[in-house]
């Protein structure tokens, strides 16, 4: 018994510590992948949309003591990808390669053990170099099923990794809409196939989807009315099948949110419309600051909604919105961007997003 309290504090404690990434995605009936992703922080991770041609050549090392060689290797893919620069060398967490290919990286604290690299092993990264390395080595969801399991993902107290530990799991999606949550607990490589389409926070993916059991009885379509004695008593609203939908910002609340809105949605037909639909269930779970709150000693810190990616996979496109500009995003064509063949970067929140318009003409006489 106490041992099953001390699990149930321990998981009661890594969702208030955790921070709040959501992730989701569609197919549109043309066959177009849209994925799209919430970035919830309380810090200032110096987000950088960073873009990294083909051929760009990669370091990967062992933890230090070991004393074992770093392995180059030249990219396959051309790669852009938001990295948190706070931390030194950068992070990707979240991107899309030139075949395809996409990851988001969500907070995965009180879960995560990443492997152990022994000196008898040839092949490893650290997890602050994965993004990198998954989106420039591999071209599909079937590339990453096959080769991860080829190489040890590590970090150490030696990894420079910023104000948080790099715990995450990770959901990759490619342009056939196939799917796989990548998790590494207890040291070991876990990989789901992406049923729900949608990835949230601690605890792991498969807990997630036991718990999307205890809301089979939601529904889009409400009851109208109903006869209590001799009254017809009318439903004051549409919704009402929603009753019991959790509203709080919590990652088991925010997956069933999620989940609930992407499989119920009208199906998109095109690739616009399934950008719009990806759009609105990610407002559904937008924090504004000083709604989701922690302490930090004696200090008040707020989780909130740092910015918004949503990536076509199939035309190689990437929208972003950060906060101070929720309401609109710049598209960037990577087709573009992946044909200059030299790498850039850019702040997140110094890129061109468009001014409000103005409608006044429209009713001005």
């Amino acid at each position: 018994m106490l041992r099953i309290l001390a699990a149930g504090l321990a998981l009661a404690a890594s969702f208030s510590q955790a921070f709040a990434c959501t992730a989701v995605d569609i197919v549109a009936a043309d066959n177009t992948v849209i994925a799209g992703r919430t970035m919830e922080w309380a810090f200032d991770m110096k987000w950088t949309l960073q873009s990294f041609p083909k051929g760009t050549e990669l370091t990967l090392t062992a933890p230090p003591e070991l004393g074992l060689p770093a392995n180059k290797v030249a990219t396959q893919y051309a790669v852009v990808g938001i990295s948190a620069e706070v931390i030194p060398g950068g992070a990707i967490l979240e991107g899309q390669n030139s075949a395809g290919l996409g990851v988001s990286g969500n907070f995965l604290p009180g879960f995560t053990q990443y492997q152990t690299v022994t000196k008898d092993d040839t092949s490893y990264v650290s997890i602050l170099g994965f993004g990198q390395w998954v989106l420039g080595m591999n071209g599909s969801v079937a590339d990453v099923r096959a080769n991860l399991p080829k190489i040890k993902v590590w970090t150490d107290p030696s990894l420079p990794s910023g104000p948080t530990p790099p715990t995450i799991h990770m959901v990759f999606t490619d342009k056939t809409g196939d799917g796989v949550v990548v998790e590494y607990v207890g040291g070991e490589l876990k990989m789901y196939d992406n049923a729900a389409h949608v990835l949230t926070n601690a605890p792991t993916y498969d807990w997630h989807l036991l718990n999307v059991r205890n809301y089979l009885n939601l529904s889009t379509i409400g009851v109208n009315s109903r006869d209590i004695g001799s009254v017809n008593v009318t439903a004051l609203g549409q919704g009402g099948g929603m009753m019991g939908l959790p509203g709080d910002f919590t990652p088991p609340s925010r997956f069933v949110r999620a989940a609930f809105m992407r499989h119920n949605i009208t199906p998109p037909q095109t690739g616009a419309e399934a950008i719009q639909a990806i759009g609105h269930v990610l407002n559904t779970v937008d924090i504004p600051i000083g709604i989701a709150q922690s302490t930090d000693g004696k200090e008040v810190v707020s989780d909130y909604t740092q910015w918004v990616a949503i990536k076509d996979l199939t035309h190689n496109k990437l929208m972003i919105s950060d906060y101070a500009h929720r309401l609109t995003y710049v598209t960037i064509d990577l087709d573009t961007i992946f044909a200059q063949d030299k790498p850039a970067s850019k702040l997140v929140s110094d890129l061109p997003y468009p001014a409000a318009i103005d409608g006044t003409s429209a009713l001005k006489n």
